[in-house]
C-alpha cells in the first residue's frame, strides 16, 4: 500500500510538471542526422495485444524482452519500432536489456491479452519486470515497470524509445513538450511520459547521436539534445529509479495523436487514470468477449491456446475499417529491412480473412464473420467482380495479381452465413462472373505460380455450387443451372488437369501442385519462385490438394487422393518432437537460409521453405472426413506456440547446420508470428473434432460430389 501511495504522489508530480520539465542547460539540435537507415524488428513476436474497445486505436507487439512495433491509427500502420531500457552504474558497465538479459514472457491472464516480460541481466546485476496493456479509452500503451538491483548497489535506468510514425522511421522529428518526449511526422505523433517523471532527456539520431551511442561510450548519459528534426530519431530519458527499495516502480505511457500536443494529452490522460484501473478495464473487455463463447471439448488441456487464438483473431481486426483483418502484426525477414514499407502481412487478403472468419463462425462469433463478409463485398470487391490479391485496410488494391480462390471464398462464406438477399446476390453474381471469365486456371494460393491448381479449382467449384443456391433464392434459375453445369464440368476435369499418371515421384497417379498448361502428363517446366530451379511440373507436389476434400469436391476415399498422401509425406513431411508438419511444396524458397539467415538470402545461399503448422490442421480436417481421429494434429499445432502462446507461420525442420538462431525442430522460426491463419486453423480443427467432420465444408458441395449429405 505504501508503494502505491508513493507512486500516486510521484504521478501527481509528473502530471503537474511545468513546460520544459527540470531546468537545465540543453544541447540544442542533435548532430548526425538523418542517422542510420530505419528498419523493423524481427517477425517472431512473443506477445500481441490491444483493447477490445474501438476507441483504443493502438496495438502493441513484444519480442526479445522489449516492446516492439506499436500500430496506430490502424493495423496497417506501425508507428513505433521499439522501446527498451539500458542499465549502468555510471562508470564500470552498461547493459541493454534486449542483448544483455535473459527474457521471459508471461501471459498474466489466460483470458486476456495482458503480457508481462521479465528480463534478468546475464551478469546477475539487475532484473526488469514490465507489464503491458493498451488504454481502452484512447490510443495509448501503458507499461508498469519494476526495476530491481540484484547486487544491492544503486544503478541507473534509462529508457530508449525508437518512434517510426506512419509506417516509416526515417522522417520523424523528436523534441520535448512539457515533460514528454514527443516525436512527429507529417501525419501523426507520439508522446512518452513517465511517473516518476523522466529527468534528463534527449532526442537524437540512431547510430550517431542517440542515447545508446551516448551511454555505451562511458556508461553515462551526457547528451541533452532538445530536438532532432527529420531523420531516424531515437529518444532517451533517464528515469528516477536506482533499483533499490523505495525506487523500484515506474509507469510509462506512450500516447499517439495527430500532433505532438494531442499525443501528449493522450499520454497524460492515460497515465492519470492509473495502471491498475486501466489494466482491469483492459482485461474485463477480453473477459466479456470470451464469456459467451463456448469451448469445444477437444481443447481439454489446451484451453489457454484456444482462448489466445480466439483473442488473436479478434485483435487482428481493424477498428476503423471494420471486418478488415490483417494476416499478422509482424514484419518477417526482408520486409523488416524495408524502412518505408512494413510488408504484406499488414494487408487484407481475402484468403486469410476467410480462414479467420470461418474459424470465428465455428467458435460462435458470428458477428465477426458477418463484418468480414461485409468488408469483402463492400470494400474489397472491384467493379469487375474480382478481388485484388490483397488490399490496404481501406479496401484499395495493393498488389495487382488475380487469384481466383480469393474471389471464391466470399461466395462460400456468404452461403455459410445463409446470406441470400438481393444485395448479396448482386455481389455473388459479379464474383462468379469474374471466375467464369478468368478460370479455372489462376495464380494459386502460394502466390508465386500460375496454372491449374487443385486447391484453387476446389474453391472455384465450391463457390459455383454455393452461388447456385443463392441464385435460386433470388429467382435466377437459369444462372443456377449454368453455375452447376460448369462446376460439374470442372469437377470432372480435375484429374486431367492436375493428376499425373507418368510422374517421376511414384509408379501410380498422384496430384501435382499445379500444371502450367492443364496437361498433367506433359513434362512442361516452370521456374520455382524465390530463386528456385526450373523443373518438370510433374516433380512438384503440395499438400493443398486436400482442399478438394475439405471443400466437398472429392470424397476422402477417392483413389487419387489416397494415393497422393504417401507421396506428400515422403517428399514434404517431417516428424518433429512437436508433431508432424509439412513444407508448402517441392523446392520452396520462402524461409530462412540453410544457415538460419533471413529470407531471401543470396543465389549461393537461398532461402529454404520450412514447415507450416497450418498443414497439420488441414491434414486433420481430411482425416476427420475420412473417419479418422485428428486430436494428434490439434496438439501438434498447439505445441508450436511460443511462451506467449503465439502460433507461427513456420517451424524449423532442422537446426541450421551453422550460425542462425538454432531453434529446435518443431519450434517457430523467425517467420511472421502470430499468423492469424495458424490460429484460425487451430480453432476450426478443434470444432471439427467435436463435430466429427470438417465444420467449414459446404454441405451443398459435399452432398453433390462427395456423397456426404449432412
Amino acid at each position: 500500500m505504501r508503494a502505491r501511495l508513493a507512486l500516486a504522489g510521484l504521478l501527481a508530480v509528473a502530471l503537474a510538471a511545468p513546460l520544459g520539465g527540470v531546468a537545465r542547460a540543453a544541447d540544442g539540435v542533435a548532430p548526425g542526422g538523418p542517422g542510420e537507415p530505419h528498419n523493423w524488428t524481427q517477425g517472431d513476436k512473443d506477445g500481441f495485444g490491444s483493447s477490445t474497445s474501438l476507441e483504443s486505436k493502438a496495438w502493441l507487439t513484444l519480442n526479445d524482452g522489449e516492446l516492439t512495433e506499436v500500430y496506430y491509427p490502424d493495423l496497417g500502420t506501425p508507428s513505433a519500432r521499439s522501446l527498451e531500457f539500458v542499465v549502468s552504474d555510471g562508470g564500470s558497465f552498461v547493459e541493454r536489456e534486449r542483448d544483455d538479459a535473459t527474457h521471459e514472457v508471461q501471459l498474466v491472464d489466460r483470458r486476456s491479452l495482458t503480457y508481462r516480460q521479465v528480463n534478468t541481466s546475464k551478469s546477475g546485476r539487475w532484473r526488469l519486470t514490465k507489464t503491458y496493456v493498451t488504454d481502452p479509452a484512447r490510443a495509448a500503451v501503458l507499461i508498469d515497470v519494476r526495476f530491481e538491483s540484484l547486487t544491492r548497489r544503486p544503478l541507473r535506468l534509462y529508457v530508449l524509445y525508437d518512434p517510426a510514425l506512419s509506417g516509416a522511421g526515417d522522417d520523424d522529428s523528436g523534441s520535448r513538450l512539457r515533460n514528454a518526449l514527443v516525436a512527429s511526422d507529417a501525419k501523426a505523433a507520439s508522446a512518452l511520459i513517465a511517473a516518476p517523471a523522466l529527468g534528463m532527456t534527449s532526442s537524437g539520431y540512431k547510430g550517431t547521436s542517440d542515447g545508446w551511442t551516448d551511454i555505451s561510450a562511458d556508461s553515462q548519459m551526457d547528451w541533452d539534445y532538445d530536438s532532432a528534426p527529420q531523420g531516424n530519431v531515437v529518444q532517451t530519458g533517464r528515469t528516477a529509479l536506482t533499483g533499490l527499495a523505495g525506487s523500484r516502480d515506474l509507469r510509462l505511457a506512450l500516447g499517439f495523436g495527430g500532433s505532438g500536443a494531442a499525443a501528449a494529452d493522450v499520454a497524460k490522460l492515460a497515465l492519470g487514470r492509473g495502471f491498475e484501473r486501466t489494466a482491469d478495464a483492459y482485461a474485463a473487455g477480453w473477459h466479456d468477449y470470451l464469456e459467451p463463447l463456448e469451448r469445444p471439448a477437444s481443447v481439454a488441456g489446451l484451453e489457454t491456446e484456444y482462448d489466445v487464438s480466439l483473442m488473436v483473431l479478434a485483435a487482428t481486426e481493424d477498428k476503423t475499417f471494420r471486418g478488415g483483418a490483417i494476416a499478422s502484426p509482424s514484419m518477417a525477414w526482408v520486409w523488416g529491412n524495408l524502412g518505408a514499407y512494413s510488408g504484406p502481412y499488414h494487408l487484407v487478403w481475402s484468403r486469410d480473412l476467410y480462414q479467420a472468419a470461418s474459424a470465428q463462425l465455428a467458435a460462435g462469433d458470428r458477428e465477426a464473420t458477418e463484418r468480414a463478409v461485409d468488408y469483402l463485398w463492400k470494400r474489397q470487391q472491384k467493379p469487375d467482380g474480382c478481388f485484388p490479391q490483397n488490399s490496404n485496410l481501406d479496401g484499395t488494391p495493393h498488389w495487382p495479381n488475380l487469384q481466383l480462390d480469393e474471389v471464391a471464398y466470399p461466395v462460400i462464406m456468404s452461403w455459410q452465413l445463409g446470406r441470400d438477399d438481393a444485395d448479396t446476390w448482386a455481389h455473388v453474381e459479379s464474383a462468379i462472373g469474374c471466375i467464369l471469365a478468368n478460370g479455372p486456371d489462376s495464380q494459386e494460393r502460394w502466390e508465386n505460380a500460375d496454372g491449374y491448381s487443385p486447391a484453387t479449382i476446389a474453391a472455384e467449384i465450391a463457390a459455383l455450387i454455393c452461388a447456385a443456391e443463392i441464385a435460386e433464392a433470388n429467382g435466377q434459375d437459369a444462372a443456377a443451372s449454368y453455375y452447376r453445369s460448369t462446376a460439374d464440368e470442372w469437377q470432372a476435369s480435375i484429374e486431367r488437369w492436375t493428376v499425373t499418371t507418368n510422374g517421376q515421384l511414384a509408379d501410380h497417379p498422384y496430384y501435382l501442385r499445379l500444371t502450367v498448361d492443364g496437361n498433367a502428363d506433359a513434362g512442361t517446366s516452370y521456374t520455382i519462385a524465390d530463386g528456385g530451379p526450373t523443373v518438370d511440373q510433374r516433380t512438384v507436389v503440395d499438400p493443398s490438394f486436400l482442399e478438394l476434400v475439405r471443400l466437398g469436391v472429392k470424397p476422402a476415399d477417392d483413389t487419387n487422393i489416397v494415393r497422393t498422401l504417401p507421396v506428400i509425406d515422403r517428399e514434404l513431411g517431417v516428424r518433429t518432437p512437436n508433431g508432424q508438419f509439412w513444407h508448402r511444396f517441392t523446392h520452396d524458397g520462402y524461409g530462412e537460409t540453410a544457415d538460419g539467415g533471413p529470407f531471401p538470402g543470396t543465389p549461393e545461399n537461398r532461402g529454404i521453405g520450412r514447415l507450416w503448422p497450418l498443414f497439420a490442421g488441414e491434414r486433420g480436417e481430411y482425416e476427420l472426413a475420412a473417419g479418422l481421429p485428428a486430436t494428434e494434429r490439434l496438439r501438434a499445432i498447439a505445441a508450436t506456440a511460443g511462451p506467449g502462446h503465439m502460433m507461427p507461420e513456420q517451424v524449423w525442420d532442422q537446426n541450421p547446420p551453422s550460425g542462425g538462431p538454432g531453434f529446435a525442430p518443431g519450434e517457430g522460426t523467425l517467420s511472421s508470428t502470430p499468423l492469424a491463419w495458424t490460429h484460425a486453423q487451430f480453432v476450426r480443427l478443434a470444432w471439427s473434432i467435436d463435430a466429427g467432420r470438417p465444420v467449414e465444408r459446404p454441405a451443398v458441395v459435399a452432398c453433390r460430389y462427395a456423397l456426404a449429405c449432412e
